[in-house]
């Protein structure tokens, strides 16, 4: 049995990455999530660098804070532009702009330009760049059918995260030993203009959005806000990713400091420290992928949070070049797992309308804790030293996320009741075409109803208000008098009457105990008929139910209702 569960695993991660290459849009949205955060990491060693030479310590926190701030503020007021149309023209946009950010900051460098310039061009990019990642995560959701597909996505994007965690600091100390800073500036702006060029390329059919009128943007943004603020688990899981961050902002002071002043190893060395990062991440990833199936994600994003800080706390104690490569590998598997466990329970927590503000809201949280954790790395570093600091640092997010264990997996049990309302939609015709969002918005409206064994569920004549899903028993389809259909479980009735708005034409009755789940009309005909494959499927159920059955002419309506079940 052993063997077997291991080999389900292994066929699980193998069809996660599977499926995202098989998937043209997936895989051009995927591998430019590559090229823009292998910019991202090779940007933040270049910058630091050039601060450090600039300033040293404080001058690199300093820095970091200031870059981080316009970003916090500014992201949640402009992520609702992602939730206003189709959201890769955002992503290529932005792509776009921090190219060419990055690409003058290449060439202000190389002329031996105004720093300050620089570094006005860095709080471009960065914005730019915490524009990226909520688009981004909220566009996945719309390319996936099932919370397993979205796992897969999330999994296969923890890795090209990796990859890029790795790549873009090994290639900034690779570029650092051989040429200059001006040069890894410019490797960082082709890799965002790449990632615009695939983003260019994707078609999907999404669902039509509705043209809403222009708001204001901050009144647009303060709904994001508001969907957190009305959720206790958004509010930790963003909680927990803001103690992260705060970590991994201290973690670009640190592996500078860290590398040239404890451990001699130099400029290079910093993307040394940082490229192990990767290097974990990686690995993680890999492992991340045997994780698609589990239903323990908040469990696992509990760990993930905890191996952001337990490893720099132990560079503390054990200041050694070769303990700090292995510990900060260790960081790097546990941001796969925050990659894997977060962002899906995110997904799966969140309304499709507001996807992209909530993962503003992440991001504004994410860059003003890295700002914070870069200027508290050198105000800690001043005061306590560098150990102290590694320490003191450290031991905050393995303390928060047990303080959190039992809350997160509370939230596994919640997500796994929602999984097993979507699998029983899904097995409706009309609802597979369904993107994952909006079968999870007709989920979280389904009401539990019992029929006892010859009672009728509704009776021909009477007004549609509900469509029906059998949970479990068996119901028969009357009409006219006789028995047309018998339903089983997984078989939903009464779609007609809601679609074309007449009154029921047959009457359903429960042949055994019936336990079923109902939907509202309004949340029903909204999102299938709001979906375009979802209301041809609709309107394919509706004909072939009328070739099956012409029932008399109803007491409430004309002949040209007939709809054998409801």
């Amino acid at each position: 049995m052993g063997r077997l569960g291991t080999r389900s695993r292994l066929d699980q991660a193998v069809g996660a990455f599977s499926s995202n290459w098989r998937n043209p849009n997936l895989r051009r949205a995927q591998l430019s999530f590559l090229g823009a955060w292998t910019a991202e990491w090779a940007f933040t060693v270049a910058l630091g660098i050039v601060a450090y030479n600039a300033g040293g310590a404080l001058a690199l926190g300093a820095v970091g804070l200031l870059r981080m701030l316009p970003s916090a503020l500014l992201a949640p007021i402009l992520s609702p532009f992602a939730d206003r149309g189709r959201r890769e023209r955002v992503l290529v946009v932005v792509s776009v702009v921090r190219g060419a950010a990055t690409a003058v900051a290449a060439v202000v460098v190389a002329v031996a330009g105004p720093i300050a310039v620089v570094y006005a061009l860095a709080v471009v990019s960065t914005i730019a760049a915490t524009m990226f990642r909520p688009a981004h995560s909220a566009l996945l959701p719309t390319l996936c059918r099932t919370g397993h597909e979205l796992a897969s996505a999330n999994v296969v994007r923890g890795l090209l995260d990796s990859v890029a965690t790795l790549v873009g600091p090994l290639v900034a100390a690779i570029l650092l030993a051989f040429t200059d800073v001006s040069v890894v500036f410019a490797g960082a702006a082709v890799a965002s203009f790449w990632a615009a060029l695939l983003l260019f390329r994707v078609r999907y059919d999404a669902p039509p959005r509705p043209a809403a009128p222009r708001r204001d943007l901050l009144r647009e943004a303060a709904e994001g806000l508001t969907v957190v603020w009305r959720s206790r688990d958004l509010q930790l899981i963003l909680g927990l990713a803001a103690a992260q961050a705060l970590t991994r902002g201290a973690l670009t002071v640190f592996s500078v400091v860290v590398a040239i002043e404890l451990l001699g190893m130099g400029e290079s060395g910093a993307g040394s420290l940082m490229a192990s990062v990767g290097v974990g991440a990686v690995l993680g990833s890999l492992a991340a992928s045997l994780l698609v199936g589990t239903r323990r994600l908040g469990g696992w994003f509990a760990v993930g949070v905890a191996l952001w800080g337990l490893p720099i706390a132990l560079v503390g104690v054990f200041p050694a070049q070769a303990a700090a490569l292995v510990l900060l590998a260790f960081v790097g598997v546990g941001n796969a797992l925050i990659d894997l466990a977060g962002f899906t329970l995110i997904g799966r927590l969140t309304p499709d309308a507001l996807m992209a503000r909530v993962f503003g809201v992440l991001e504004s949280l994410v860059a003003v804790s890295i700002g914070v954790g870069a200027i508290i790395a050198s105000v800690m570093i001043a005061w306590l030293g560098v150990e102290g600091a590694l320490i003191a640092i450290g031991v905050l997010c393995p303390v928060l996320a047990l303080a959190s264990w039992w809350r997160l997996r509370g939230l596994d049990r919640s997500v796994g009741a929602l999984d097993a309302e979507v699998g029983l939609l899904q097995r409706v015709p009309m609802f597979q075409p369904l993107p994952l969002p909006a079968i999870e918005q007709l989920a979280r409206g389904l009401e539990p109803v019992e029929v006892a064994p010859g009672s009728a569920v509704f009776t021909q004549g009477d007004l549609g208000d509900h469509y029906y899903v059998i949970e479990s028993g068996r119901a028969d389809v009357r009409g006219d008098g006789r028995v047309i259909a018998t339903l089983g479980e997984g078989e939903g009735f009464g779609e007609i009457a809601l679609l074309r708005r007449t009154p029921r034409t047959a009457t359903v009755v429960a042949r055994t105990r019936l336990e079923l789940k109902a939907l509202a009309a309004d949340r029903f005909t909204a999102v299938v008929l709001g979906y375009a494959p979802s209301a041809q499927a609709a309107a394919t159920t509706v004909e072939d139910q009328l070739e099956r059955y012409a029932p008399d002419d109803p007491p409430d309506g004309p002949r040209a209702s007939r709809d054998p079940l409801g």
